[in-house]
């Protein structure tokens, strides 16, 4: 009679009483793997990426990356069944019956040049009235555009300086006003007392009087833009950190490109705040004039294209860092001092096709004309002199130009009256190229 105890045995040979203990099933390991490197690829950022808001978004078209399962641990399999189960190692993109549903991103991350990181419209850059205040947002990106014809073209964010600084001389008007009355008595006086009594001296006297102010006149407007030169140059340099705002201060250091960085038309020298290109024709006692102010036997501009844009500048002072509003259509006085690149004489009539390509471009004629191409820039690393009023907003030190024109005063020992500017007032060193420090 058998026995109906059930028995098994075991792997050494033994027979034992009960059933076989069952295995019981454990869930799968997940074996721990290195991080790959990403190089910055946003589609291998994963995690971290997510947390900086890198997110990729698909294309509509493109089909949903296949989705990779670990394999899992080979103690965990069993007779009984295998483990179909597995972590999913690549991205989640959840289905519809139209396509793939992308997550929308708010925008990535750009770090501009200048070592900032932006992420859309940033307030700070807008044009600035008179009361402080940002009317416009500052763009992550450049507006710089190329157009078909190879013209380089800005948008509203670069000022374009279509008209030359003008210089003016104040004066009080009492003292003009008084002025005039006594030329003019002196004048009538002595005709009266010529065709009377035949003594001119009374004329002779008034008419000494008004050479030397003729003089006067003539000497300011010859040297009146070098006399304000040299008072920004005499004028002390301010401590950043201890202006306050609305104080007109002169600031000097090494500048700084904003978000959009300029280029200059002939030479192409990128990486500028401030680019100016001239053609100047020499008009002899026959020629065509340049414009219609052209005097004969003089050189006239015949095309000017000047841009500045929003820059930084690091002060020597106090080593503090401040925004310069010179965008969005500021009024700005650039003092740089043009080279010549190129010079057509009548000898030399070789024209390269560099400068025929820029004459084409911008619909100019290259016929028998004596011309000459000035070129002059602000370049990334120059020292610049700033001039404008200091604005704290937002905890953003900025320097706008001033609302009112700025005067250097009377000049007695140079024989110059009150000269005013108006607007943010640059000035930058003849020789840049020795001076230009890398940022």
């Amino acid at each position: 009679m058998g026995s109906r105890i059930p028995s098994h045995q075991l792997s050494s040979g033994l027979y034992v009483s009960g059933r076989p203990e069952q295995l019981k099933e454990r869930p799968p390991t997940m074996g721990s793997r290195a991080v790959p490197y990403t190089g910055g690829d946003i589609k291998k950022s994963g995690e971290l990426g997510k947390m900086f808001d890198l997110h990729l978004v698909d294309s509509p078209t493109s089909a949903p990356p296949p989705s990779k399962s670990s394999r899992p641990s080979s103690s965990s399999q069993h007779n009984s069944g295998s483990v179909r189960s597995g972590p999913n190692s690549g991205p989640v993109t959840k289905h519809s019956n139209s396509g793939p549903i992308s997550k929308k991103s708010s925008g990535p991350i750009s770090l501009q040049p200048t070592g900032l990181i932006t992420s859309g419209p940033m307030m700070g850059s807008g044009s600035l009235g008179s009361s402080g205040s940002v009317g416009g947002g500052r763009r992550s990106g450049p507006l710089e555009q190329t157009a078909s014809s190879g013209k380089t073209m800005y948008g509203s964010a670069v000022t374009s300086l279509s008209e030359d600084v003008k210089i003016g001389f104040k004066v009080s008007k009492a003292v003009v006003w008084a002025f005039l009355v006594i030329l003019v008595t002196g004048l009538l006086v002595g005709g009266f007392l010529m065709v009377a009594v035949k003594k001119p001296i009374i004329l002779v006297a008034a008419a000494g009087l008004l050479v030397p102010a003729v003089v006067v006149v003539l000497w300011n407007i010859a040297w009146g833009k070098k006399g304000l030169i040299g008072f920004v140059g005499r004028y002390p340099d301010a401590e950043l950190r201890g202006a306050i705002d609305g104080q007109y201060v002169k600031v000097t250091g090494v500048v700084t490109c904003g978000s959009i960085p300029l280029e200059s038309s002939y030479q192409k020298v990128g990486r500028c705040v401030y680019v100016s290109t001239e053609l100047y024709e020499y008009k002899g006692w026959g020629g065509k004039p340049a414009n219609p102010k052209h005097r004969c036997f003089s050189w006239g501009s015949r095309y000017s294209e000047r841009y500045v844009a929003d820059f930084y500048i690091s002060d020597f002072q106090s080593g503090l860092r401040a925004l310069v509003k010179a965008g969005y259509g500021a009024k700005v006085a650039p003092f740089v001092k043009p080279s010549t690149v190129v010079d057509v004489t009548k000898e030399n009539r070789d024209l390269s096709p560099t400068f025929l390509r820029w004459l084409a471009d911008r619909k100019l004629s290259s016929d028998d004309r004596v011309m000459r191409l000035k070129e002059g820039y602000i370049k990334e690393g120059s020292t610049v002199s700033v001039m404008g009023v200091v604005r704290r907003q937002d905890n953003i030190l900025m320097v706008v130009p001033s609302t009112e024109p700025v005067s250097t005063g009377c000049q007695w020992a140079r024989c110059l009256l009150p000269t005013y500017v108006e607007g943010l007032i640059v000035t930058c060193d003849d020789n840049q190229n020795a001076d230009v420090v890398p940022v």
